[in-house]
């Protein structure tokens, strides 16, 4: 389709640009109103060519001959490749041996080798270079969290490192007091020798002054001298003080001793270039969507449904039960959910493995596998919502903060952020603010699909995370109460369904974001949280009823 005309638009005469255009000049290439074709052909009406608008661009502008100015070359010599007229054919300047063609058979085979490059172009080599700049831009986006894992690894080594060096020095200063002590004690043990000695000179000194100051004959001649023992004074303690030898480092001694990291590595890998298969199977929308079957759940209030074959759906809402019926609508099993929280929302993985979000007092992923249940992700400042599984095995989380902040979709490969989505290019928030209802889901295409019933509106970016479109409901006469979403699903086309609880109703969706079609002729009432079996029958939560809707929408 001539994008200049699709049917949004009306053409309108190039000449008086307000009229509506009915023909159009194939010479000129002008759009023209009926009043204005006089005016336009009146220079030289030969050369002009007018046309019903509809029949714009079908009459083929030949080239002029080099020979004969006044024809056009409608032929094409096949040996010398030029292009040639009538009287070039019966004139003598050409070999009459040569193969001509006609130029509008030329014209024609070109045209079609166009659509077909065209359509090859467009339906498959575009889309597998798409599909390439998603991966890159995602793995663009998912560098800085990378690169802090490698941060954080070498800040632990770095916190370790030091504790064993504080543990070294600490020991070596408990050897330095130790050392200390015993060097304390060995000259306080001296010392205490040598006033012992001193305190003996002043014993004899003080018998000395009685001897000389008496007469008594007996105490003098009765004297023995010390001074000889005196004399030998005791030996001296040398002790010398211990020293701190400092032990020099090269750098990339003490790089080894930290560790070691690899430089960035690349390498060019051939790319195996396989085209975008078209969808063999495709499923056209049904005029009248049928209701097929009524699962009453004995949920008070129902608000998710998921499934993951065709022969059974999991439900949820404002109790702890999580149930599981099988499509004839018989319980199958129960969970209750750990510390009997009722879930926000429930998914399925593809090993069949149930997960579920609560996120008033814990703020916990749980996963539930062989009745098993493990808290898989815990927040803090952030409150986890809504969630689903990708076709990659990820996990994507809408989740809304306390504080007045733009809520966000995280990517999580278990545990582990892989890709946060909150702002667009521009830095404006890609989502309304703390608001909790923001159902989610994965396209075929791997776009992102968010249901934010605070904006009224279907936010849908690529795999990367950049905005595509967002959808803010189709006017209808029927339809009197704002756009609010709450779930959403995706099928095998790529379309995307969402629940109009406010107006009882489902909008189907092209992938472009094209509003396609309203499911509102199955009794539905309040549908609320939705899923999309292997077949495309489509499940519907009917919220205050508790009911489960299966419906054929398309065929």
């Amino acid at each position: 389709m001539d994008p200049d005309y699709s049917a949004q638009d009306v053409a309108r005469c190039d000449l008086c640009k307000t009229a509506i255009a009915q023909s159009y000049c194939d010479f000129c290439h002008v759009n023209l109103c009926k009043p204005c074709i006089g005016e336009h052909i009146s220079d030289d009406y030969k050369k002009h060519v007018i046309v019903p608008i509809q029949q714009r661009k079908s009459t083929l502008i030949y080239p002029k001959c080099q020979t004969h100015k006044n024809e056009d070359c409608k032929y094409q010599c096949k040996d010398c490749n030029i292009s040639i007229c009538i009287d070039c054919l019966a004139s003598k300047h050409h070999n009459k041996e040569h193969e001509f063609v006609k130029l509008e058979e030329v014209f024609n085979t070109k045209k079609e080798h166009i659509q077909s490059d065209t359509e090859e172009l467009k339906n498959q080599i575009l889309p597998v270079y798409e599909e390439i700049g998603n991966e890159l831009e995602m793995q663009i986006a998912s560098l800085d969290g990378e690169y802090k894992k490698l941060t954080i690894e070498m800040s632990k080594q770095r916190k370790e490192i030091h504790r064993e060096v504080d543990n070294a020095i600490n020991q070596m200063e408990k050897e330095i007091g130790e050392i200390k002590l015993k060097h304390h004690s060995l000259l306080q043990k001296h010392l205490d020798e040598i006033k012992q000695l001193q305190f003996l000179m002043q014993q004899t000194l003080l018998a000395l002054n009685d001897i000389e100051e008496s007469n008594e004959v007996s105490k003098t001649i009765h004297y023995s001298s010390k001074n000889e023992e005196f004399n030998k004074l005791p030996p001296k303690v040398v002790a010398s003080m211990p020293k701190f030898i400092l032990k020099q480092r090269e750098r990339e001694e003490l790089c080894s001793l930290i560790g070691k990291l690899t430089p960035l590595s690349t390498t060019l890998e051939e790319r195996v270039f396989t085209t975008k298969k078209p969808n063999t199977s495709l499923r056209e929308l049904l005029d009248e969507p049928e209701l097929l079957k009524t699962i009453k759940t004995g949920h008070k209030t129902l608000r998710s449904v998921t499934c993951l074959n065709v022969e059974q759906i999991w439900t949820s809402g404002l109790t702890d039960d999580i149930k599981c019926f099988n499509i004839q609508g018989v319980l199958q099993k129960t969970i209750k959910t750990k510390s009997w929280e009722p879930p926000n929302d429930i998914a399925l993985d593809r090993d069949g493995a149930l997960f579920y979000t609560y996120s008033w007092i814990t703020r916990t992923v749980y996963k539930i596998k062989n009745d098993q249940t493990e808290a898989i992700i815990t927040l803090q400042e952030w409150r986890p919502f809504h969630l689903c599984v990708t076709s990659s095995g990820d996990l994507l989380v809408t989740m809304f903060s306390d504080y007045e902040t733009p809520s966000k979709v995280v990517r999580y490969s278990g545990s582990t952020v892989k890709q946060t989505i909150q702002f667009d290019d521009k830095g404006h928030p890609l989502y309304s603010g703390n608001t909790h209802f923001k159902y989610i889901s994965e396209n075929r295409n791997l776009d992102i699909c968010v249901a934010d019933n605070g904006a009224g509106a279907v936010v849908v970016v690529n795999q990367a995370g950049k905005l595509r479109f967002r959808y803010t409901g189709h006017p209808s006469p029927t339809k009197n109460k704002p756009f609010k979403p709450f779930g959403i699903t995706t099928d095998s086309q790529s379309r995307i369904l969402t629940a109009d609880s406010d107006n009882h109703c489902i909008h189907i969706l092209h992938s472009d974001g094209r509003f396609l079609h309203y499911i509102d002729n199955c009794g539905l009432k309040n549908p609320w949280g939705l899923c999309v079996d292997s077949n495309d029958s489509l499940f519907v939560c009917e919220n205050w009823k508790g009911d489960v809707k299966k419906i054929r929408y398309s065929k």
